[in-house]
């Protein structure tokens, strides 16, 4: 009898942190560059704990259509800080993750649900063709993330936050 009591608390107590890491976003913003020729950028975001250990793939926005010679996978090496951290590990297109890329404006991706309580770094990475690179980390903790970042360029406010 003890042990399904113990299941059950254990289970119990970690409900909250579960809820907690399934309601919380993070939105990235990617300005309105005035050029002549633009491009829309390549953009992946990950996250991974400060004490070390697997970083996660949140999202990579990529030509996904692109194919032939050269399909669209083969600029995500652009994309450096993520490339290295898990990109190049990643068998593409990864569902939940992969799409298409995106235009100016805001958007808001959910953070993991199995995320567990404790500090980690939200990571954005935009590499743009013809155009510049840029890398912002924001450090949060979960189970309650309250965290803002700003690029110079090619990104623009980064939030992650609970719902």
């Amino acid at each position: 009898m003890r042990p399904a009591s113990f299941v059950l608390i254990a289970g119990a107590l970690s409900a909250p942190f579960a809820t907690a890491a399934a309601a919380s976003t993070v939105s990235v913003t990617l300005p309105r560059l005035s050029l002549a020729e633009y491009k829309r950028p390549y953009v992946a975001g990950w996250i991974e704990p400060v004490a070390g250990g697997a970083p996660r793939s949140l999202f990579v926005w990529y030509d996904v259509k692109k194919a032939g010679n050269e399909p669209g996978t083969k600029w995500l090496s652009d994309l450096r800080s993520w490339w290295r951290k898990s990109g190049r590990l990643l068998k593409l297109p990864a569902d939940g993750v992969s799409g298409a890329t995106k235009g100016p404006g805001t958007y808001t991706i959910p953070l993991p649900a199995d995320l567990a309580p404790g500090k980690y770094v939200v990571s954005i990475e935009v590499a743009r063709e013809n155009g510049g690179r840029e890398l912002v980390s924001v450090p949060v903790s979960l189970p309650n993330p309250a965290a803002r970042g700003t690029g110079k360029s090619e990104i623009g406010a980064i939030t992650v936050a609970a719902k």
